[in-house]
């Protein structure tokens, strides 16, 4: 069954079954797709090598259906944001946009109001496979005012880590580090429970002063689970405009002044280089910490962690007041669109993008990388089920993930949260102040757009 904005593309174009056939391919057929991916580590080559193994599998589709095709797909991956971002936008400035974007869910609302991307269910059916097997919530999160924009290309989650040693020397053994993330997910054991064990863990020497709890060292996504963990909420589900919750906030900015205040986490924390952070944090040297799924596959590789089972607990993050919950967050990252002047190129480039997204290309970049699946159907692929850390991961962590949501403000909201908890964390105000002049520049450049708790 095709959904329905294929069936006005298909009638537009005068084609009665656009996403199944190859109608529409002229003979002999030659396409340049180009693929952009941004926060493309060592471990994330997938992400566009994905695309030309489907143009791989499309032209031998093609070629069994006696149709000549030809696919060359050029491929560029950024390691940093801030250069894909510059280098997607300056090309799109110039008329050259790449045909396909790899980028973060959050890029949906911005782009598709400039134009420069397409709902990509427009261009694939949905309800075919492997797309109608696809989590719910994934597809929601690459959906923009109605519509889907984008495909998943990966899932992950930020999950709270422990160093089970040091837990052992605090007095907890084998059961309860076992059975820890569950007291963490039923809210018994929380943030301030957290301050507490990071601040006895450095009072008996395990880990040297501003290291019990030991957070990433720059602005990012995990910042946000800890305004839930306080029952702080991002967006209102009947109008879709963003929510500032200042006593969720100012309890969030208290948290971290809490832990300076401790001592258990460094006042000048924030820049530290992140190839220490992760040296220590996979060496014992914190006692607590929170990351990303991906970190598995640096702590195991890059910084040596021969058994990350048997020295790291991880969870969700504890939440840190009652009416708050324990979470993760996911961002998925997503194949986006982009419009371009030849309608039969972007055909091409969406049928890639379905073909990418079939369980057993998408393993190879969730086993490789460290991600988190898009389809159940990856418990049935023999790399990915017998692979402990997505197996769990996945259990644990995703049926309590939550996204940042789709919002066209949310860039400029994300700013003065961060300018806050910054300004918090380092000393320079306190929570009250930082919540009042987060509230004050929130009314003054969001107004209405934002419902002020």
């Amino acid at each position: 069954m095709i959904n329905s904005g294929t069936k006005k593309r298909a009638l537009k174009h005068g084609l009665l079954c656009l996403s199944l056939s190859y109608a529409g391919l002229a003979t002999a057929a030659n396409y340049e797709i180009s693929v952009v991916a941004g926060g493309a580590g060592p471990n994330d080559h997938y992400r566009t090598d994905a695309i030309e193994m489907a143009a791989d599998i499309l032209m031998k589709e093609a070629d069994a259906a006696g149709e000549e095709l030809s696919i060359t797909v050029k491929k560029r991956n950024y390691s940093d944001w801030d250069s894909f971002k510059q280098a997607v936008t300056l090309a799109s400035e110039s008329g050259s946009a790449p045909d396909i974007v790899v980028t973060s869910h959050t890029d949906i609302a911005p782009w598709a109001q400039s134009g420069l991307i397409t709902p990509v269910e427009d261009y694939i059916d949905l309800d075919s496979w492997p797309l109608n097997g696809l989590y719910p919530n994934l597809i929601q999160i690459s959906s923009f005012n109605g519509m889907v924009y984008g495909i998943p290309q990966d899932s992950e989650a930020r999950p709270f880590f422990a160093w089970k040693k040091h837990l052992k020397a605090l007095g907890y053994d084998e059961s309860a580090i076992e059975v820890m993330p569950d007291r963490i997910e039923s809210g018994e054991y929380t943030l301030y429970n957290m301050l507490d064990d990071a601040k006895k863990a450095q009072d008996l020497g395990l880990v040297e002063k501003g290291y019990g709890f030991y957070p990433r060292v720059t602005n990012g996504p995990d910042f946000w689970q800890f305004y839930t963990s306080f029952g702080g909420k991002l967006e209102d589900p009947e109008t879709g405009r963003l929510i500032l919750d200042k006593t969720a906030l100012e309890k969030t900015y208290q948290f971290f002044i809490d832990a300076v205040e401790k001592g258990v986490t460094r006042r000048n924390h924030l820049g530290t280089p992140w190839d220490q952070w992760y040296a220590e944090v996979a060496n014992g040297k914190a006692a607590f910490w929170h990351g990303g799924t991906w970190h598995y596959s640096r702590y195991t590789e890059a910084e040596g962690l021969d058994d990350f089972f048997g020295n790291i607990q991880f969870s969700l993050i504890p939440k840190g007041a009652e009416n708050g919950t324990a979470n993760t967050l996911t961002q998925p990252l997503v194949y986006l669109l982009t419009n371009q002047d030849n309608e039969d190129k972007m055909d091409v480039a969406a049928k890639l993008i379905k073909i990418a997204s079939e369980p057993r290309i998408n393993t190879l970049h969730a086993i490789k990388s460290s991600h988190l699946g898009i389809n159940p159907e990856q418990m049935n692929i023999s790399l990915y089920s017998n692979d402990r850390w997505a197996v769990e991961a996945t259990k644990r962590l995703l049926p309590h993930a939550n996204s940042m949501p789709n919002n066209a403000d949310f860039g400029s909201f994300w700013n003065i949260y961060w300018k806050g908890l910054e300004a918090s964390w380092t000393g320079q105000k306190t929570a009250k102040q930082a919540v009042a002049d987060a509230e004050t520049e929130i009314r003054g450049t969001l107004a209405g757009n934002v419902i002020v708790l």
